[in-house]
């Protein structure tokens, strides 16, 4: 037997969608050869892969998670718009007869611009039919299970439909693989050593939208290695205390607090130095990292570092397992982080002010679509570049290894000693600048002197907590003590070069020291006691020319750190003989370098709230303010305390605007009464509740002189009448006699084009003679012409 023919192609125009439900989230039931099989089973109407359109899901998922929500977006790559849509989701391989072949449940997100389709529950459709270049739903992906799913969309522009079952606008996701999560029972022996290492990629070229240039950093690093019983943070729970202090003040010490409570279910307590600021390159400034050990019932591993400043944002891994199925301990992770809100504080940008959440949200990852005025904002919904990476990677292994499949001969090696490292007692709140070198020795001959190395405090997260010294001394020996010598004589220090030997030109000065101690053994001391080197004074020695003295020494640098300038100075001994004016320089000026200047990053309360607008409507200012917390004494802060931005209020009223009159056009009439016009423009539509506008066209009588006898009112109106009637009954002849006493007229001319194209014009039209009869007054029959206001609409 013959198969049925094809179902026919559907045929969309716009406003071909049914009203919808306002419900956000519609229940649906499908019959069978229902709607929605009929819009499953439509065919584009031209063949070719088009790439105006794409059907988008957020942050480009492969998979889905069962019962997840993602964001769904459909745009239209300019210049191309659309004005319908419909939006459907199925499992792979349905027809669309059945309510269990469609997939997830689609939630609205702005009722004006979508809506559930009435003849076909699942699908989502435009509320109204017009111009557009994007739309955004929710869809919540269905229960495990059910495998892969299709979200197709199908694009109404003019009369033509777009469908299609491959490109960009269908996108296949199927169920992420439950072997994805975390192993909780390990089966590993003995311990294993890692090193985690953290490189902030957060930088003003990666991430230049928004970027606090001045106050960027990482807080102090915290985390641990656990067993499943303790979660630090995890995605969809609640922020501890401690997570809410690091996320909002980058405070680690809450946090490791409650680590420690935790007694034989944390392994290490990780830790990391605060890095100011956030990035820089690896050759100025090593990646931190630390060690941690693992064993098997506390394999997993966790962190979290505040990106500052920022709401309550932050990066880390939380429970990173580092067993493997083979019953080993992982070689090496590494992954790429994207920062997380930890659900206490509402801002949206670096430097919201304080907005905290109450109740607390849940911990989320951050994502493009947040706010129009994240940092992170992207309106086609990409995946957000990542702001650091996270490198773990295995130093050793210690006890008998169980593992089945060894990761290298040279792996299984067992008692492997654990390097101590030096400990440091710093606080993570005290945050410093690096160690300088070592000054030199105290001691200027062989004895026992002490050399010093210092740093500056930078800043003091918490002022209960003291900061130790900024100084660090140790003995040392002064010079001439090496074996290396000349000799083992002790020598004074180099006596100040004498004057140069010439007052003109080339010359030589030298400078001595002395044997402070010969040797025991009585033998002569071979280092030298005098050193000689040439010197210019007064290069040009014509009689033109000037006697100076020798260059002054070098003043002090007049920066403490950094770059800065020294000079130096010599006098005129004797002027030229010829009596002209020195020309020689007696003032010398250079750069010098000083050492890194370290700055201070001050410690401030968080801004205020805006203050009201300085208006009450329009376009106005508005300010708030912050205070200094950090003690005078750690410098100069240079942060702004004051900041002030632009505020707008409702429009103020606009009253309408209008031009002067026109003069007074010419009377309409050659004879008896008539009426004149005046005319004047809108120059300014009212606005925002301003006053309307008045009339813009004027009219009063006018007569010019009386008509003849026998021209009255009556007479006048009976010929129009007359003439009205006969013009109807010819229904609009171009030509015709007209009657008028004394004379025959021609008909009336068509109306002239409008003076004004807006606000207020005026056009004519002409009744000539055709014939004169010979018994009538010559004043009596004479052209006509008619005048009317036309194109009064405001411009």
């Amino acid at each position: 037997p013959a198969s049925p023919p094809p179902p026919p192609p559907l045929s969309f125009t716009p406003g071909w969608i049914c009203p919808a439900s306002s419900a956000q989230v519609h229940s649906r039931t499908v019959k069978a050869d229902s709607y929605c099989s009929r819009i499953l089973r439509a065919q584009s109407n031209r063949k070719e892969v088009n790439n105006e359109f794409r059907l988008r899901v957020e942050g480009d998922p492969e998979s889905y998670q069962p019962g997840s929500t993602y964001r769904v977006s459909l745009t239209a790559s300019s210049p191309s718009y659309f004005r319908g849509f419909t939006l459907i989701a199925t499992r792979e391989g349905a027809e669309g007869d059945r309510d269990e072949d469609y997939a997830g449940n689609f939630q609205i997100i702005d009722e004006e611009e979508t809506q559930f389709m009435t003849n076909c529950p699942p699908a989502v459709t435009e509320s109204t039919p017009r111009r557009r270049t994007s739309i955004q739903v929710f869809w919540t992906a269905p229960p495990s299970g059910t495998g892969c799913v299709l979200l197709k969309a199908s694009i109404v522009q003019k009369r033509i439909i777009y469908f299609q079952d491959e490109g960009a606008l269908t996108k296949r996701m199927c169920e992420k693989d439950s072997t994805d999560r975390p192993l909780l029972d390990c089966c590993a022996c003995g311990t294993a050593k890692y090193r985690v290492t953290f490189y902030g990629n957060w930088s003003e070229k990666i991430h230049p939208k928004d970027y606090p240039r001045r106050a960027n950093h990482w807080s102090a690093l915290i985390g641990a290695s656990h067993s499943k019983n303790y979660v630090l943070w995890e995605y969809g729970g609640t922020a501890s205390e401690g997570v809410k202090q690091v996320a909002e003040l980058g405070s680690p010490v809450k946090m490791e607090e409650e680590i420690r409570q935790k007694g034989d279910d944390v392994l290490t307590v990780i830790k990391m130095k605060a890095q100011w600021p956030a990035w820089q390159p690896l050759n100025v400034r090593a990646a931190p990292s630390a060690e941690f050990s693992v064993d098997r019932t506390r394999h997993l591993m966790s962190f979290l570092t505040m990106m500052g400043p920022s709401p309550d944002w932050n990066v880390g891994l939380s429970a990173e397992d580092l067993c493997t199925k083979e019953c080993g301990w992982a070689q090496k992770v590494v992954q790429d982080l994207i920062p997380w809100d930890a659900g206490t504080d509402g801002g949206v940008s670096y430097e919201s002010p304080n907005k905290p959440t109450l109740p607390q949200d849940k911990i989320r990852p951050l994502t493009s679509l947040d706010h129009p005025q994240s940092p992170f904002y992207d309106p086609e919904g990409g995946a957000i570049t990542p702001v650091a990476r996270v490198m773990v990677e295995r130093i050793a292994r210690k006890g008998e290894q169980c593992n089945i499949v060894p990761d290298n001969v040279d792996d299984i090696v067992a008692d492997i000693a654990q390097e101590e490292k030096e400990e440091d007692d710093t606080p993570e709140t005290c945050i410093y600048s690096n160690w300088s070198p070592w000054s030199a020795c105290s001691s200027a001959t062989c004895e026992k002197g002490k050399r010093m190395r210092q740093r500056m405090l930078k800043a003091q997260l918490d002022l209960s907590v003291p900061c130790p010294h900024t100084q660090d001394f140790e003995p040392c020996m002064g010079p001439g003590c090496s074996d290396e010598d000349a000799s083992t004589c002790m020598m004074s220090e180099w006596i100040t070069w004498s004057p140069c030997s010439a007052s003109c030109g080339t010359g030589t000065r030298s400078r001595e020291r002395y044997v402070k101690q010969f040797p025991d053994d009585g033998s002569v001391c071979t280092l030298p006691t005098e050193e000689t080197e040439n010197c210019v004074v007064n290069e040009d020695c014509l009689p033109s020319s000037c006697l100076v003295t020798e260059w002054a020494e070098w003043d002090v640098c007049s920066a403490t750190c950094g770059l800065g300038m020294k000079r130096r100075e010599r006098m005129v001994k004797m002027p030229p003989a010829d009596g002209s004016i020195c020309g020689a320089e007696v003032l010398e000026v250079e750069k010098c370098m000083m050492p890194e200047c370290h700055t201070i990053p001050c410690l401030l309360t968080p801004w205020s709230e805006w203050s009201d607008c300085s208006v009450t409507c329009g376009k106005g200012l508005r300010t708030r303010q912050r205070i200094l917390k950090s003690p005078a004494e750690l410098g100069e802060c240079t942060e702004e305390l004051e900041q002030v931005e632009k505020c707008m209020l409702p429009e103020c009223p606009i009253d309408c605007s209008l031009s002067e009159w026109t003069e007074w056009s010419e009377c309409n009439k050659s004879c008896g009464k008539g009426h004149t016009i005046r005319t004047r423009i809108v120059k300014l539509e009212p606005q925002f509740g301003g006053d309307p506008c008045s009339q813009t066209v004027q009219r009063k009588k006018c007569k010019v002189r009386r008509c003849t006898r026998g021209q009255g009112n009556s007479e006048e109106k009976r010929r129009r009448k007359e003439q009205r009637e006969k013009q109807r009954g010819k229904q609009g002849r171009a030509e015709g006699a007209t009657e008028h006493p004394g004379c025959r007229m021609r008909p009336w001319s068509s109306w002239t084009e409008c003076t004004k194209l807006c606000g207020g014009g005026i056009q004519e039209r002409l009744m000539s003679i055709k014939q004169k009869f010979k018994t009538v007054q010559l004043s009596s029959c004479k052209d006509r012409k008619e005048i009317r206001a036309c194109n009064v609409h405001p411009c």
